[in-house]
């Protein structure tokens, strides 16, 4: 299990956006050398926890839950195959391109040592969006990509550090409660009934995650 490469985006003006000024940094392209890892603070101030990444959404993206999102090659290869054309490393809006390393498969709490560097901590998947469908120029892009559900990873940044392409990738905690980036993904788009079963998950889970099924709960209970 590896990082083939370090993405980050730069700040670009695109007419898909919501974003008020009109731009995105979801085009990420591989990093020459070492990036800075670290926490980057709350959601709504803090953008990524990559040095040099750009986060323009800052109502949706970044902070210290979605500090890095990672996607597997693999995925990116079965996505090709079906639609037909190449698709880079970065093209998802990824910081992480791995091998190797079933990221949606990933449990919710699951902690990942990047090489000698940061240890980060899988909460979520990623949810799609009017940015990310119109960038890669997919029609019904939103529909599809959440039916197949190969979300990738959103990760907070447990201890800093520095990362870089070919980096090894080790599993240094797995939970044993089955709740998976995929199943949490279900959950708080098609599946609202599995919202109880992430409560397994704790603390662990997105904050917002954490938030919504706990609200499902009480009103089921109620």
């Amino acid at each position: 299990m590896r990082v083939l490469t370090v993405n980050l985006g730069r700040p670009q003006p695109v007419p898909y956006t919501d974003q008020r000024e009109g731009v995105t940094g979801i085009d990420k392209k591989p990093a020459d050398g070492p990036v800075r890892v670290t926490a980057p603070g709350p959601k709504g101030l803090g953008g990524s926890g990559l040095a040099g990444d750009a986060v323009c959404e800052l109502r949706h993206h970044g902070g210290d839950d979605q500090a890095v999102y990672a996607y597997a090659r693999e995925d990116l290869d079965d996505w090709e195959r079906e639609l037909g054309r190449s698709l880079a490393n970065g093209c998802f809006g990824e910081n992480l391109t791995t091998d190797g390393l079933d990221v949606s498969g990933a449990l919710i709490g699951e902690r990942w040592r990047i090489g000698a560097g940061p240890v980060l901590e899988v909460t979520s998947g990623r949810i799609p969006c009017r940015t990310f469908q119109g960038h890669l120029g997919e029609r019904g892009w939103v529909k599809r990509f959440t039916q197949k559900g190969s979300t990738g990873a959103y990760l907070r940044v447990i201890e800093p550090g520095e990362i870089r392409a070919g980096d090894p990738i080790e599993i240094v905690h797995r939970p044993d409660h089955g709740v998976t980036a995929a199943m949490q993904f279900r959950a708080v788009t098609t599946e609202r009934e599995l919202l109880p079963r992430l409560l397994a998950a704790g603390e662990a889970l997105h904050a917002e995650t954490l938030a919504a099924a706990r609200k499902y709960v009480a009103a089921q209970q109620g």
